[in-house]
């Protein structure tokens, strides 16, 4: 497999290999403009040349838009293979690259979100286990912060604010970035569904770092609250959104 790294004078022209073909769809327009805008933080997307699901997508911790504490860390925002693409070595190959780059920038590890069972756009805990990764904090809503450390030397936590995932508002609240272009989409159709229905809907666009490493939640691209308390960060369709209101 041959891969490809995005850059300001290539996104455009490139795949960004989420579930999303047309360049003009406003879910790909979000997550180009989202990420032509961190690459002057050191943000790194390589992909496949092969058109697919098949890339990862990674930054320094300290400008990760996540509320994470990682002194000289590079975090995995995402890494993804799946479909026709998955099962034939790719996400090894991605991470490797990861990896070998993270090194000769003199990092210390890598960290990237996941739980204790498979959630929805989180890592998969039994690759990253494989891998040789391992959980260095938790937050109370079960996920999990995993590491995988070059050297010894002070392990990444999560923030106070991500550790204990609580608002102080009443009804739905969504915090959400573009850094997923999901959002894009279904952000908007979930708030005219809570308006059609007469449910309480607040929704919170995340539209800069520091917001970002100070939310209430360790995962920013999508993190659904009721009343207070953290409910998913599974990116909802309509059906199931009329689901939960339902229930």
């Amino acid at each position: 497999m041959d891969y490809i790294q995005l850059t300001k004078e290539n996104i455009e022209k490139e795949h960004i290999c989420c579930a999303i073909s047309n360049n003009r769809d406003v879910q790909v327009s979000s997550k180009k403009n989202w990420l032509a805008d961190r690459f002057d933080d050191g943000l790194v997307f390589i992909k496949s040349v092969q058109r697919g699901k098949c890339f990862i997508e990674y930054i320094p911790a300290e400008n990760a838009w996540v509320p994470i504490a990682a002194d000289n860390y590079m975090y995995i925002n995402c890494l993804w293979v799946s479909g026709s693409l998955k099962g034939n070595g790719y996400a090894s190959d991605l991470l490797n690259r990861c990896m070998e780059d993270s090194k000769t920038k003199g990092k210390s590890g890598l960290c990237i979100l996941s739980s204790a069972k498979k959630k929805s756009f989180l890592a998969d805990p039994k690759f990253l286990t494989y891998k040789g990764f391992g959980v260095c904090d938790e937050a109370d809503n079960g996920i999990q912060l995993w590491s995988l450390p070059f050297e010894d030397g002070k392990k990444p936590r999560f923030k106070d604010c991500a550790k204990h995932p609580h608002i102080d508002e009443k009804g739905y609240v969504i915090y959400y970035t573009h850094q997923c272009p999901f959002t894009a989409k279904y952000v908007p159709i979930i708030e005219e569904l809570a308006k059609a229905h007469n449910v309480p809907l607040k929704a919170i666009h995340i539209a800069d770092k520091a917001a970002a490493q100070n939310a209430p939640s360790p995962v920013t691209s999508y993190a659904l609250f009721k009343d207070g308390e953290y409910m998913t960060n599974e990116i909802l369709s309509e059906k199931k959104f009329l689901k939960m209101i339902e229930e």
